[in-house]
């Protein structure tokens, strides 16, 4: 089935406005996980709406935490959101950011105890829309998920990282990613009717490569899923230089912040982020860096593409996704339109009333 943006957008809204959020973060909480979906990363998208509704009531995550700012300095700041919902501390810290970075040039924020973050990209494309370079390097505290390099047992989180890049007179160029193979929520969407895993992104225990969701979760018994019930875990992308950058995603967002890492021992989950702000006119010519962004883009994209294929820049399959899926509606494989069903009804919603 496919829902309209607007009316997905209102549903989550009023899911979280009545499980005990305030109407400002509700909204930012349906914005965000729709935009998510709107640009084609389903996994960090509205499939996460049970989770987050779980998370509340069990206290994991807590409704309407201000972030506060721990350490604030010049260029510095180290920013904790007391466990708060990421969709709240998330534009709070990157807007920290910009603004230290406008004042000094560069910034480093550094945002620890959040709860989940959704898409990394957004804060990228948040930096890079106030004409901001931005790196934002993020682990998740408490989620023992992927193995190492050359390992079956899991030793990381799915540890994201981004970037973003602004183009003068044209859109930025964003990078987002996973430092797994996949992200745990394309997993999680496999596991309920959504798009295959390539193939071998998974890992067993006796080491063979596998596809199969239930190498996380277990039996795919009923709509619940719990990544502790696999015997199996995600591997790392790029093998040896994947795991690298994982690693240095726990130090650097998990360890440096204070925000915890994935193990060992019982944590409890948070996202921590380290994340960087530069001002192109802080580095010079703000017209030289222009010119020569230009050239190089049209270089790359000068490039003779596959029999097939093309040359794209990160950030244009998004962008073109969220043109399609705002003039179309976002589609949602049935068993995740269930679970979305069934998160509303304990509040008295019908979510088919907001499909129009």
């Amino acid at each position: 089935m496919q829902i309209s943006a607007s009316g997905l957008t209102a549903y989550v809204r009023d899911i979280f406005s009545r499980a005990g959020c305030s109407d400002a973060e509700a909204e930012r909480i349906g914005r965000y996980l729709v935009a998510a979906n709107l640009t084609g990363h389903d996994s960090h998208g509205v499939i996460r709406v049970p989770r987050y509704v779980s998370w509340l009531k069990e206290g994991e995550v807590e409704a309407d935490k201000t972030p506060e700012i721990v350490t604030d300095g010049p260029a510095f700041a180290l920013v904790d959101a007391h466990y708060g919902f990421g969709q709240t501390a998330g534009p709070f810290a990157t807007e920290l950011g910009i603004r230290k970075a406008r004042e000094n040039g560069v910034a480093i924020v550094a945002l620890r105890h959040a709860g989940h973050l959704g898409r990394i990209g957004e804060w990228a494309e948040q930096a890079a829309a106030a004409g901001l370079v931005s790196v934002h390097f993020v682990n998740v505290a408490g989620s023992l998920l992927v193995a190492p390099f050359g390992s079956v047992d899991r030793r990381f989180s799915t540890a994201p990282f981004a970037a973003g890049f602004p183009v003068a007179g044209a859109e930025p160029v964003i990078l987002d990613f996973a430092t797994s193979a996949v992200a745990e929520g394309k997993v999680l969407v496999a596991s309920q009717g959504g798009k295959a895993l390539p193939d071998g992104v998974l890992i067993e225990p006796d080491g063979r490569l596998s596809s199969d969701p239930a190498t996380l979760y277990g039996p795919l018994d009923g709509p619940e899923r719990d990544n502790l019930k696999g015997a199996g875990a995600i591997r790392a992308f790029g093998e040896h230089k994947g795991s690298g950058l994982a690693l240095m995603c726990e130090l650097l967002a998990g360890a440096l912040t204070g925000s915890g890492t994935a193990g060992p021992g019982a944590r409890r989950f948070c996202n921590g982020m380290l994340s960087l702000y530069m001002t192109p006119e802080a580095f010079g010519s703000e017209d030289a860096m222009v010119r020569e962004t230009r050239a190089y883009l049209d270089f790359f994209k000068d490039a003779r593409p596959v029999p097939g294929g093309e040359v794209l820049l990160p950030g244009e399959p998004e962008r073109r996704t969220r043109e399609k899926r705002l003039a179309e509606g976002v589609p949602l494989p049935d068993p995740v339109w269930e679970t979305l069903l069934a998160a509303g009804r304990p509040y008295g919603l019908d979510g088919e009333t907001y499909r129009g």
